[in-house]
């Protein structure tokens, strides 16, 4: 072979490696980033297990990040400046400040992402491309209807604590209380605020950061305003576990009916036990994976998700549970819910 000939085929060759390594990067997997408020509440750990076997599923590679508390927004904005430099299609975020978010999502947006909220919608809603979530507003409306119904003539004199999430009031919990007030037959004024209302029966809020020692904290605070509680509203299940302890250690336990949401099998067995009187449960696993479907899809075609018929959201199911049914309100019960649960 003349030295012609050598450099011809050192130039093939070298074309021939570039092209490789051009198709190797062709068919890297796409990237999905999952935000979640914290790693450690189980409603948020079955929601990064539902996110990873669809990407699994799907042959995608999937970045999880979340705040190291509930309530800390700095950890996901940065979350999703990592993911903008590593070039994911997609953002899949349950935010803690569902305002405080909206630029670093924005800017996410304007980089190409498309960004689905779960669980938790943005404010305003549209600061997000979608929405995938429980009906909170509905999960609320649910349990303040049992509440309402069990308690029967003694609701119109009730005594009601409410253990509510993180200062910043984030949408997912204004919807859940709101919706609580309303099914109970509260007039709940400015339906975008929490605590508001000036119905006699309020004894008071209180923050619990979504966990046991929050909702304790937050219970024993209420007490002392109003050792005559009778009901208690919880954000979450592990609030209302929380709440259950300080009123067993006062001896209040079997005087007092706690109403939740979440739908986490903690909880659900909470129910079997009559810890809590009854909750609505909610779907995390289908949230996470119906939202790495449609970053998938959005990446290949460029279609968006559209909400559920009559919401702004797409709605992934809620229902109510409880061992003690009451007439006008569906639900289902504990040995049922224990089939579906999660965490």
């Amino acid at each position: 072979m003349n030295l012609r000939h050598l450099f011809a085929s050192a130039a093939v060759g070298a074309l021939g490696v570039l092209a490789l390594a051009g198709s190797a990067s062709a068919q890297s997997p796409m990237t999905v980033c999952l935000i979640t408020k914290t790693d450690t509440n189980p409603f948020f750990v079955k929601m990064k297990e539902g996110a990873e076997a669809k990407a699994k599923e799907l042959g995608i590679n999937l970045q999880s990040y979340a705040g190291r508390v509930d309530g800390d927004s700095d950890s996901q904005v940065q979350a999703i400046e990592s993911c903008i430099a590593a070039g994911a299609k997609g953002i899949l975020i349950a935010a803690s400040d569902t305002k405080g978010i909206v630029p670093a999502i924005t800017k996410a947006r304007d980089a190409g992402l498309i960004t689905i909220a779960l669980d938790t919608p943005l404010e305003p809603l549209n600061a997000a491309d979608a929405t995938f979530a429980t009906d909170n507003y509905e999960a609320g409306v649910l349990i303040g209807q049992w509440a309402k119904a069990k308690m029967g003539n003694e609701a119109a004199d009730a005594k009601i604590a409410f253990l509510d999430l993180t200062p910043q009031q984030p949408s997912v919990a204004v919807l859940r209380d709101q919706g609580f007030m309303e099914g109970f037959g509260i007039d709940v004024k400015n339906k975008d605020v929490v605590g508001d209302e000036s119905d006699a029966r309020i004894v008071g809020h209180d923050i619990t950061n979504g966990n046991e020692e929050g909702g304790r904290q937050a219970m024993e605070n209420l007490l002392q305003k109003d050792p005559t509680i009778n009901l208690v509203y919880t954000i979450n299940e592990p609030a209302a576990a929380g709440a259950y302890e300080a009123l067993k250690a006062l001896g209040l336990a079997d005087k007092v009916t706690i109403v939740s949401v979440d739908g986490g099998c903690p909880g659900i067995a909470n129910v079997k036990d009559g810890v809590i009187g009854a909750t609505s449960m909610q779907y995390p696993l289908k949230m996470a994976a119906m939202g790495v479907e449609a970053v998938k899809t959005f990446a290949e075609s460029g279609k968006k998700p559209e909400a559920s018929a009559g919401l702004e959201i797409t709605n992934t199911g809620v229902d109510l549970v409880t061992d003690a049914p009451v007439d006008g309100v569906k639900s289902m019960d504990s040995a049922t819910a224990a089939k579906a649960c999660w965490g």
